[in-house]
């Protein structure tokens, strides 16, 4: 290349200009027939886009990682406790589960485009143009991708011609000038050694380049999956260039001209010879029906002509390995009715041209239709490995057997979902995102417990587990109010929904509050808090009671209807929510136990921890702290239209005060019988969905768009197996944990197995 500019355009050779895109895989083979057939009409037409004048590059890399790479997400940091026991455990599970996969590997896709301009101000227009055109062809694909700068194609030149070595890039645009340097002394390698016909050295590392050479009359959309799944390190390049229409009909029409005038020879030597004029070389016959064959593709079936070089850089350590990574290669090739060839003596314009400059120095090209360039389709099996800090471990990929690591943080809407049905792992699985939380994040945990079932692990890590019964002497006051609660100028409004909701529960009855009583409830709040917004000191913050009092002053009859159902919350013997909060929450991980409240109080315990997790929420926002928020059981929240809409406005509202709800239900159909539930699926961009009955399968299925293919890993699936939505992209995945550590036997809710080992 002649020059990189910083914004990712590069001039190769004189008056030639290109620009590089890279891409992301999708779930090509997860998918069923007819939508393999969808991607497949689509990834044609994407190829159709490119005319004559585009020179097109399709560059598949896969080099060995460093340790580094992804060192961040599988190390836990020891705290100098005794939690270091299990920490070190996790750790150790993680590196496990990462060493089953091929994470040695570091997979990455590109697209580099190139056209003809006199000058970079005539290229820059159309390359832009050409840039926004196809990654809009992408985004129709459902494929996500990115264009690259000058320095990230700097970056992965630099990668591929330093292969195997932990040697980092170093660049900055504003060194070149001081130092003198230019671009390709940043990324060149310490060596090139093309000493023998075919191979050569790079660095300390021996590769070999070879071209496919297609035989076979069709070909399998498996064959480059097959090739990216070898587990050596190599790159795979396709140079692709587009034939004028009119041009490529009427080759081929001369063509067709030239067999049959052959065709009429051989005729006529058969009469000469004194035998039948029909027996004609079988050579002739057979290429004149596959060239009438190409005609009439050209002319009536949307599918364009390309002229195709397809090469593998094999790269290892020594001569031996190379050898067996070109002979597997080969063996993929060979399976597929084609061979693969060494370039021999032509290894330096092979290793330039698997650079991703679209510049073909290989003029090996073989002729090709639209469908048969586009059945080396670039997609396999998505992956989800993010390598940041936080990123939580979520199982291992069904498919790819690669781990799987997100970072909720990073999505458009981090709230999440766990569904299931019993038995399936749902609170295991929520459990293991709770150890993980607190192993690498500094994140608040707070849980409301209904069936107490997470205190072992609460206290296990130090947590604090806030017991809430009618005998219990832990007290959270529903009244408590803190002058960040709302976003608005006045706090109470908000406040004064949650109130609505509670006495919903209480008073309401199918059709809940009336708008009367609505309107008393919320005039009485307002007096009731007067005194603390004045003076907003603990001992002057109102409890139930109050409220009551107020209530009972009033004149209409439906406030004294209101304040007798209150009453038994009150004064009577459910009176557990009219204490001033006695519980001093200061853990990082709390857990609020209501399990003995009863199923009266029990949804009632529900709404009233959701307020205090709210509380909890809007102090950490001060700090610019995340709260995680994890509910079980809830369905029981969704039932009652007041508690649904404020669980809605609340898992609406979380996102922009750094919470993180994750609701875990495994009553999908309870779930689901809410109006308010869209709302819910429409802001939880996270879900965790393992097995599922058969009523609520075809329910999710239409909510969430899952074809049908998609559904058999939610379908009489083994436990923690399933499909995990993260935005866009769906996964399987497989979550084993073993069973024979600490963590296990704290997380597991099963009786024979809780027991403490021996």
């Amino acid at each position: 290349m002649q020059r990189m500019y910083p914004d990712g355009i590069c001039r190769v050779v004189d008056n030639y200009y290109t620009k590089t895109i890279q891409f992301q895989d999708i779930n090509y083979q997860l998918c069923q027939n007819e939508d393999q057939q969808a991607i497949f009409g689509g990834w044609c037409s994407f190829l159709n886009y490119f005319d004559a004048t585009v020179r097109f590059q399709f560059s598949f890399v896969n080099l060995s990682a460093t340790k580094e790479t992804f060192a961040g997400s599988i190390v836990i940091p020891r705290c100098g406790n005794d939690d270091d026991s299990i920490r070190e455990e996790y750790e150790g599970f993680l590196q496990g589960q990462y060493a089953k996969g091929n994470h040695g590997k570091l997979k990455t896709k590109y697209l580099t485009f190139g056209i003809e301009a006199e000058s970079l101000k005539a290229a820059k227009p159309r390359l832009e143009r050409l840039e926004m055109d196809i990654l809009n062809n992408y985004k129709q694909l459902g494929v996500i991708a990115e264009p690259l700068n000058g320095s990230e194609r700097l970056r992965v030149m630099h990668d591929m011609l330093h292969p195997d070595e932990p040697e980092p890039f170093n660049f900055r645009w504003e060194w070149l000038a001081p130092s003198g340097l230019s671009v390709k002394d940043f990324i060149a390698p310490t060596s090139f050694t093309f000493k023998t016909g075919n191979t050569f050295g790079i660095g300390r590392k021996i590769g070999a380049v070879s071209f496919l050479q297609i035989l076979a009359p069709e070909l399998s959309d498996r064959m480059l999956a097959d090739f990216l799944d070898m587990e050596s390190s190599l790159v795979v390049s396709m140079h692709v260039q587009s034939v004028d229409q009119v041009k490529a009909i009427k080759t081929i029409k001369r063509k067709i001209t030239d067999l049959q005038k052959m065709t009429i020879e051989e005729q006529k030597k058969a009469v000469r010879s004194g035998y039948d004029m029909d027996i004609i070389p079988s050579d002739l016959a057979t290429y004149g029906d596959e060239a009438k064959k190409l005609l009439q593709e050209l002319q009536s079936r949307n599918e364009r002509m390309f002229l195709l070089t397809f090469t593998v850089l094999n790269i290892a350590d020594n001569k031996r390995q190379l050898d067996n990574n070109v002979f597997q290669a080969s063996s993929i090739a060979q399976k597929y009715n084609c061979a693969l060839t060494r370039l021999d003596f032509r290894q330096e314009e092979g290793l330039m041209s698997a650079l991703p400059l679209a510049y073909n120095q290989i003029e090996i090209q073989r002729g090709l239709t639209t469908s048969s360039v586009a059945i080396f389709i670039p997609f396999t099996t998505q992956e989800l490995f993010q390598s940041g800090k936080e990123a939580l471990y979520c199982g291992l990929n069904a498919l790819s057997n690669n781990i799987i690591m997100v970072d909720r943080k990073l999505l458009k809407n981090p709230n999440g979902l766990i569904l299931g049905t019993p038995g399936s792992g749902k609170s295991f699985s929520a459990k293991r995102e709770i150890s993980n939380v607190y192993f690498v994040t500094d994140d608040d945990i707070i849980i409301c417990d209904p069936e107490a079932e997470y205190g072992a692990l609460v206290e296990r890590l130090h947590g604090q587990v806030i017991r809430i019964s009618p005998v219990s002497e832990d007290y959270i006051n529903p009244m408590d109010l803190n002058m960040n609660y709302s976003e608005e100028e006045n706090p109470l409004s908000l406040k004064s929904d949650f109130i609505l909701s509670l006495c919903e529960l209480i008073v309401g009855g199918k059709d809940g509050l009336k708008p009367v009583e609505k309107t008393i409830i919320d005039r009485c709040v307002r007096i009731v808090y007067q005194d603390y917004l004045n003076d907003p000191r603990p001992e002057k913050m109102p409890i139930l009671e109050d409220l009551y009092n107020e209530l009972r002053k009033q004149d209409e009859k439906e406030a004294q209807y209101i304040a007798t159902a209150l009453e038994i919350y009150v004064t009577g013997s459910l009176n557990v929510f009219n204490h001033r909060t006695n519980v001093d929450i200061h853990s990082r991980i709390v857990s609020y136990d209501i399990k003995e409240l009863g199923k009266q109080l029990k949804k009632i315990g529900m709404l009233i921890v959701q307020d205090q997790v709210w509380n909890r929420v809007t102090v950490n926002r001060e700090a610019h702290k995340s709260t995680r928020y994890f509910i079980d059981e809830m369905h029981l929240l969704l039932k009652e239209e007041q508690t649904a809409a404020y669980t809605v406005e609340i898992w609406k509202r979380f996102r922009k005060w750094g919470g993180i709800p994750t609701g875990i239900t495994q009553n999908v159909k309870d779930l689901l019988s809410s109006r308010e539930v869209e709302n819910i699926f429409e802001n939880s961009d996270y879900i965790y969905m393992l097995n599922q009955a058969a009523g609520d399968r075809q329910i999710l299925a239409k909510q969430l768009n899952i074809s049908p293919h998609q559904l058999s890993y939610v379908t009489h699936s083994g436990e923690g197996e399933g499909l995990l939505f993260y935005g866009n992209t769906i996964i399987p995945f497989v979550d084993h944990f073993p069973k024979d550590t600490e963590l296990y036997r704290i997380m597991t809710t099963k009786l024979q197995e809780t027991a403490p080992a021996s």
